[in-house]
């Protein structure tokens, strides 16, 4: 049993090791503050993200308004046309954030990034937006990444 222990001591370690904050462009959190933007792994930037894998969001957020539920939209950007990207849960009362949102409230939201295989290797520019029930956004923030095999 302790040997079951340590080693879940070891891999929560590991996992919060590879959880280092990246560098983000505020795109608009109209009535939310990002406290941090977290892609894991990311341990440089831009991302080298891997096609056929997949990563982990967390975004530490603190909300300025109520809202019953709230919505993620993802973008990725190519030369600057935005493109729709599907990701596999859109709520984000079902990805870490207890729904109704309260005003003044710090909130964790975090969901999965897969990069699909047919992907082109490219650089891109990822926007992702977490929005409540009036369309304004708790967080709006963009990272670069690579696409790669």
């Amino acid at each position: 049993m302790r040997f079951l222990t340590a080693v879940f001591l070891l891999l929560a370690l590991s996992a919060s090791a590879l959880a280092e904050p990246v560098h983000y462009l505020d795109c608009g959190s109209g009535v939310g503050v990002i406290k941090e933007v977290n892609v894991i792994p990311c341990p440089v930037q831009p991302c080298h993200l891997q096609k056929g894998q997949s990563y982990t969001v967390n975004v530490t957020f603190t909300s300025n308004t109520q809202s019953q539920g709230s919505k993620a939209v993802v973008h990725g950007i190519v030369m600057g046309v935005p493109i729709s990207f599907a990701i596999p849960e859109a709520d984000g009362c079902k990805s870490g954030v207890n729904c109704p949102i309260e005003k003044n409230k710090t909130y964790s939201y975090m969901a999965k990034l897969p990069v699909k295989s047919d992907y082109p290797s490219i650089k891109l520019v990822v926007k992702w937006e977490l929005r409540d029930d009036n369309d304004q956004c708790f967080f709006c923030w963009e990272i670069p990444v690579q696409l790669e095999n």
